[in-house]
């Protein structure tokens, strides 16, 4: 297994590496944010992962949900992206929830880290709330044009900073969907190897008219 994550023991030691495996992260959502979420972390050594998507692939989604390919459409995502994860990884155990989120959380299992990866406000509301209770952490990201939102959230609250409707988002192109979750990934695999992550502090991403990129950061009300 060492073999297998050398060039991460380098960064952070074997000790930190082995206990990857007793890490357990849930990722809502497998589209565009899961699938890119599924790739960088699935073969980190994360030793379990719960994904949770009721939705199919459909042939206008593989060019930015990276995990799915032409033959794909009319899966179930969340069973397309377990079974790429695992035979990337011989070290993680997936698990495919086809549900909502809303039907998932009843199920009153317990993470060490809940990824938000899905499209729709009202969903993240619900996660945002589900982690409130549960004194959960949970890491926020977003995607829409050329910009993109992350935040990894332990005190602060969604819905004091969002308002939550049902609007539908923008065009979207591939890169900035694997940015934004790149960004997650960072922050989720610091969380779970004991660095330091800076909590509820909103970084917002996005290029200019003129194509500069630009990065903000916003500090978060906390209770």
């Amino acid at each position: 297994m060492h073999e297998f994550f050398n060039r991460q023991i380098k960064l952070w030691g074997e000790q930190t590496q082995d206990s990857l495996q007793d890490k357990k992260v849930a990722i809502i959502g497998s589209g565009g944010l899961g699938c890119s979420l599924g790739i960088a972390l699935g073969a980190s050594g994360i030793g379990e992962f719960i994904l949770v998507d009721f939705d199919e692939v459909g042939v206008h989604n593989i060019h930015r949900q990276i995990g799915f390919k032409v033959g794909d459409d009319g899966k179930y995502k969340a069973d397309v992206l377990k079974e790429l994860m695992e035979s990337r990884c011989p070290y993680t155990k997936v698990t495919a929830y086809k549900e909502s989120f809303q039907d998932f959380a009843k199920r009153d299992l317990t993470f060490d880290l809940i990824i938000d990866a899905t499209d729709n406000l009202p969903t993240r509301a619900a996660i945002n709330e589900y982690c409130i209770n549960k004194n959960q952490p949970w890491i926020y990201g977003t995607v829409e044009e050329f910009h993109g939102q992350v935040c990894f959230f332990e005190k602060a609250s969604y819905e004091a900073i969002f308002v939550v409707n049902d609007r539908k988002p923008n065009g979207i192109a591939c890169p900035i969907v694997m940015h934004i979750a790149s960004l997650q990934a960072n922050l989720a695999i610091r969380h779970l190897t004991g660095l330091p992550v800076k909590k509820d502090i909103l970084y917002y991403l996005s290029f200019t008219d003129e194509g500069v990129l630009e990065s903000k950061r916003f500090k978060l009300p906390t209770k």
